[in-house]
């Protein structure tokens, strides 16, 4: 082992010793086991290594299924989503992944791949006969995110990106939905004249502002851009990318997002748009938790819309085609998936889809048999949505490394507040990519 391996191993071990301290890895659940220690698993437990305990996201769909359909226990051991991916590749570099695990998509799922370490899901899914149940547009995200090395994660969830609107205030301004960018200008410029902010912005967290440069790169160039700027094909200095950090730095000058968007948090962005102080608000269906809070929103769920990033003059991008992304996979060891695995993998995600919807009101990258009759309207909406999805495109730092990322997001705040100009952002963005 070289010097330069053994002192990254030691690193992280000391780094996860650190964190094991401070975690509470005691106690059980009637739902499902959690705190285990061991990735070794008996046969009576399958060990899941997640961001969230037994009642927590879509982990309580996996611990009722595993005690309806098997005779296993689900064994949960938790880790902070912050810490996921240095555990993972710790365990890995022992050979010694949990049976099943959460993970990042995109380069950290690439790199296990690349180790042989994780189960080929297309393959395992097809011999249990259960692949056809895999929503296309899931499939095809899951491996462009694998770098086309083939389809090695499970769409637990599966979120489309766009705008979100007031129908109130867009029908009180005589306002219909735009399909074109310019038309969605004309709407803002007119909810401002008309004393109504047209945008939350959550500009705090950096990441909402990027997301709308990709939209417009999206439009302009393809579902494919960012993904050929990682090839080399594209240069993030031409015309489309520049074009679309003066689009909004344009929006942000003109008022657009309100007064001192870079303030903006998450929550007070969201409750800005519940509380029907502006008119639109670009974020992923995972919002959808948000906007079902009755004491959050105040403006009501029936009168929310969503609307797809329209079209740009020159642009190659269709109404069809989403901005989509995964959240966080599930993945297998590939050592370890024997047949006590593709027994409780066969009887979980066999009916994962409907019983995702059922019981949580959550959007998976699984076809859906039966849509419940009281599910949530939006859900309902957005579902009908994905259902015609032609293609989908990554966000805009999918294919970033850390130190890009953090460039691309930081400056993002300096181009909204005049501090860099949109040839210097992609310019900035050009040398760490180089």
């Amino acid at each position: 082992m070289n010097k330069k391996l053994l002192q990254l191993l030691l690193a992280m071990m000391i780094s996860l010793l650190i964190v094991g301290c401070g975690s509470n890895n005691e106690g059980n659940n009637a739902e499902g086991k959690e705190g285990s220690s061991s990735n070794e698993a008996s046969d009576d437990s399958v060990h899941y290594l997640s961001t969230n305990n037994a009642s927590g996201g879509e982990v309580p769909v996996y611990v009722s299924l595993t005690e309806e359909k098997t005779d296993y226990e689900l064994d949960i051991e938790t880790v902070p989503q912050t810490d996921l991916v240095k555990k993972i590749q710790l365990l890995s570099a022992s050979d010694d992944l949990p049976e099943v695990f959460d993970y990042e998509s995109g380069k950290p799922l690439q790199e296990l791949i690349d180790a042989d370490a994780v189960l080929n899901v297309e393959d395992a899914f097809k011999e249990l006969g259960i692949y056809e149940q895999l929503n296309p547009g899931a499939v095809d995200l899951l491996k462009r995110l694998a770098g086309g090395k083939g389809l090695y994660a499970v769409p637990t969830e599966l979120n489309l990106e766009g705008f979100w609107f007031n129908k109130q205030i867009f029908e009180e301004n005589g306002l219909e939905v735009p399909t074109t960018w310019d038309e969605m200008l004309n709407v803002s410029e007119t909810l401002k004249q008309n004393g109504v902010q047209p945008f939350a912005v959550a500009g705090k967290e950096k990441w909402p502002i990027t997301r709308l440069i990709n939209a417009y790169v999206m439009r302009y160039y393809g579902v494919e851009a960012m993904e050929k700027v990682s090839r080399g094909e594209l240069d993030i200095t031409e015309e489309g990318f520049v074009k679309a950090a003066e689009q909004v730095k344009s929006m942000a000058d003109k008022g657009y997002f309100g007064k001192g968007a870079n303030t903006l948090d998450a929550d007070a962005a969201v409750d800005m748009f519940l509380q029907g102080q502006a008119a639109m608000y670009y974020m992923g269906t995972w919002a959808i938790a948000d906007f079902s809070n009755e004491d959050r929103n105040q403006i009501g769920i029936d009168n929310i819309g969503f609307f797809n990033v329209p079209t740009v003059e020159g642009g190659v991008g269709t109404l069809d085609e989403y901005n989509m992304n995964a959240g966080l996979i599930v993945a297998f060891s590939k050592d370890k998936y024997n047949d006590k695995m593709k027994e409780w993998t066969k009887a979980v995600f066999s009916d994962y889809g409907d019983r995702a919807m059922k019981d949580l009101g959550l959007i998976s990258g699984f076809d859906v048999a039966e849509m419940p009759e009281d599910v949530n309207p939006l859900t309902k909406l957005i579902s009908e949505e994905i259902a015609n999805v032609k293609d989908g495109a990554l966000w805009f730092e999918a294919n970033f490394d850390a130190r890009t990322k953090q460039v691309s997001e930081d400056n993002a705040q300096l181009l909204i507040s005049d501090g860099i100009s949109p040839e210097e952002y992609m310019e900035e963005l050009a040398k760490e990519i180089e």
